[in-house]
């Protein structure tokens, strides 16, 4: 069968496509990492990767795909000249015998976000910035495109209900919406992610100073976001939340040649147990709470009117939005106690979550627990940002893990430099997991919410299992 001129150039095109497809991963467990091998396979590319541990849930996720490395460790021999890309994750450190291997052969290393923005250049792009709320605007966002049956790529920091990874990639989606990371990069470039997404369209939620061990100042971390903001396409849009007198600034310093608007608190209003959005004199039942996810809904609707959708038919969306993992997620209820389970580890976050929960349930006794367990939140000079911070919280509990701070290798802390910091009684920190385990143990549900947040793995307390194997809750899970 003879072949035209047409069908000789796809041929072509497709052997070409099929001799790049091949791609290894160094530190392929990583949570961002091994969500994008799955994307990548799924969409047909030959995926190799390794690691020297991987834990749940990554080790079962790439395990199901058949991607698990069959041993630990890293190995040279698999850095081949065949290889069309090696993607290079945080985890791995800048003398890596593997990355050393494809630098010597000349192989084209990326960062995660650098082949991110390689197979999206042709869509137009989509970036959430911001230090608080991101995760749960790109959520957002993310559901009011399905719901609404457009089509798109993403990358997003949570597991999300109905989405099989945080990471799509497609040959079929014109656009790409991704949760736009300030953190390095990867070990060899220590750009923040997000100044290589290069957005037509971004949001900046709001800022406080985090990640103290990139960014040592204030003055430093903000200025990351001044970058990002010159980043956005010419032609671009930029929404931004009007009460943050660092954006404020940031907006204002210079001419930038797009178009930018502000965006507040969406009107809610409260009829017993249930929750409305008050838009244009119409009500929408709306399952999330809190000022800050009324905020983040307000900045995400600004998205979704530029994607071509009404603010009716995101708003309508907005009604079967469960919310991200870990964001302020319900692990169970009764019918007066509920336990939440949040990512919070910021001040501006652990303040936001314990105030959202204990305004939407103001008359239960609220038990807010935090792990500290980031760099910064365990960082003696940052403690103090913590001020007040679970003023809301009718008993407060601070948990952290000396062990953790050896980890890091970090100064020793006190408990009663936290407690000061955090201006709580010394009695309300923990540093031991059993000790912690004897507190929850020894909660009451009767009229009373516990919050539990946590970036790490709180001393090895699994409260997923906690909740449901502990006799003294009378709690239907539903997580």
């Amino acid at each position: 069968m003879s072949l035209t001129l047409e069908t000789k150039e796809m041929r072509i095109f497709e052997i070409i496509n099929i001799r790049e497809m091949r791609v290894h991963f160094i530190a392929i467990g990583g949570s961002a990492m091994h969500n994008l091998a799955i994307a990548l396979k799924d969409k047909g590319f030959d995926v190799s990767g390794s690691d020297d541990e991987v834990f749940e849930p990554s080790r079962s996720r790439l395990a199901a795909h058949m991607l698990l490395p069959e041993k630990m460790g890293w190995k040279p021999e698999l850095i081949t000249s065949e290889l069309d890309a090696v993607i290079l994750g945080m985890h791995a450190r800048k003398d890596n015998p593997e990355l050393q291997e494809a630098i010597k052969k000349g192989i084209k290393v990326y960062s995660y976000p650098e082949y991110l923005y390689e197979q999206s250049k042709d869509k137009t792009r989509v970036v959430i910035a911001g230090s608080h709320g991101k995760t749960t605007i790109t959520s957002m966002l993310m559901h009011a495109l399905r719901f609404n049956g457009i089509d798109f790529d993403y990358m997003v920091g949570a597991q999300l209900e109905g989405f099989d990874t945080m990471v799509r990639l497609s040959d079929t989606a014109a656009i790409a919406v991704f949760e736009g990371d300030e953190y390095l990069s990867s070990p060899i470039d220590e750009r923040p992610k997000f100044l290589w997404y290069k957005p037509h369209l971004a949001l900046i939620s709001g800022l406080a100073w985090d990640h103290i061990n990139v960014f040592p100042t204030i003055e430093k971390y903000n200025e990351q976001f001044s970058l990002f903001a010159d980043s956005i396409s010419e032609d671009g849009y930029l929404t931004w939340f009007k009460d943050d007198a660092v954006l404020q600034t940031i907006v204002g310093e210079k001419l930038r040649p797009y178009t930018h608007e502000a965006y507040g608190e969406l009107e809610t209003k409260q009829k017993g147990d249930d929750n409305f959005v008050v838009y244009k004199s119409k009500e929408y039942q709306i399952p999330v709470f809190g000022a800050h996810n009324m905020q983040n809904m307000a900045g995400a609707m600004n998205l979704c009117r530029r994607l071509g959708l009404s603010e009716d038919q995101f708003l309508l969306s907005m009604s079967t939005f469960k919310g991200a993992s870990r964001r302020l997620q319900i692990l169970g209820q009764s019918d007066n106690s509920t336990v939440f389970y949040d990512f919070a580890h910021a001040p501006s976050k652990l303040k936001a979550s314990v105030e959202a929960v204990k305004q939407r349930y103001p008359s239960r006794k609220l038990i807010a627990c935090i792990e500290l367990h980031t760099f910064s939140s365990l960082n003696k000079s940052f403690l103090p940002q913590y001020y007040d911070t679970m003023k809301k919280a009718d008993e407060p509990l601070v948990f952290f893990s000396p062990e953790v701070i050896d980890h890091k290798k970090l100064p020793a802390i006190k408990a009663g430099e936290v407690a000061a910091a955090f201006n709580i009684p010394e009695s309300a920190v923990i540093t031991s997991s059993e000790v912690l385990r004897e507190r929850l143990d020894g909660i009451e549900f009767n009229n009373l919410n516990l919050l539990v947040m946590t970036s790490g793995s709180l001393g090895g307390i699994n409260i997923k299992d906690w909740v449901e194997s502990n006799s003294g809750l009378n709690i239907n899970l539903n997580s």
